[in-house]
């Protein structure tokens, strides 16, 4: 047999006769230690890159050196985001204050909670039911998350009506639900 016969019988095309292309390398795909096109798309970028792998394994590690390797990681990502907390710390100090009412003042180390908000309820005796409206940016999404909360306030002269803006502190337990007393009128209803 010839090799012109092999060749017909096994369906290949010596390389005399092959296509242009294939010859020229246009088709062929790009050698493995080539750098990803910056062009190419990330994902694209990503699994060029990953295909790029020799596929070599790691030496074989003992449990105790997996271990140390492991706590080693853990610590580095430890490190890490206690730096990134601190600097976004400092970056919202920075900031000043945001925009809505702040969550409950306070004066000082062991000093009670100050919170103004409108009274929605003056129904009960001595009490004073006290809507504060909260307005926060989304941590993630950057939305402006709107949150409101009902606080049962003592007031001793039932002096503040149904639409007052009104201040209150915290005080220790006067009821099943009172934590609060009312400090003073900041705005009467019309």
């Amino acid at each position: 047999m010839t090799e012109e016969e092999t060749n017909e019988a096994t369906g290949e095309t010596p390389a005399a006769e092959a296509p242009e292309e294939d010859r020229a390398g246009g088709s062929a795909p790009a050698p493995r230690d080539a750098e990803p096109d910056p062009a190419l798309p990330p994902k694209e970028r990503r699994q060029r890159a990953r295909s790029a792998h020799s596929g070599e394994a790691r030496p074989p590690m003992s449990l105790e050196e997996r271990l140390a390797e492991r706590a080693a990681k853990r610590s580095a990502n430890a490190a890490e985001r206690r730096r990134w907390r601190t600097k976004s710390r400092e970056k919202r100090r920075a900031e000043g204050p945001r925009e809505g009412t702040p969550p409950a003042e306070r004066r000082g180390t062991g000093s009670p909670r100050v919170r103004q908000g409108v009274v929605v309820s003056d129904k009960a005796d001595k009490t004073i039911v006290v809507q504060i409206d909260q307005a926060r940016q989304h941590r993630t999404y950057g939305k402006i998350v709107r949150t409101s909360t009902k606080l049962h306030a003592h007031d001793e002269r039932n002096e503040a009506g149904t639409g007052d803006t009104v201040r209150v502190v915290e005080s220790r337990p006067l009821s099943a639900t009172k934590r609060w007393r009312l400090i003073e009128i900041l705005e009467r209803a019309r």
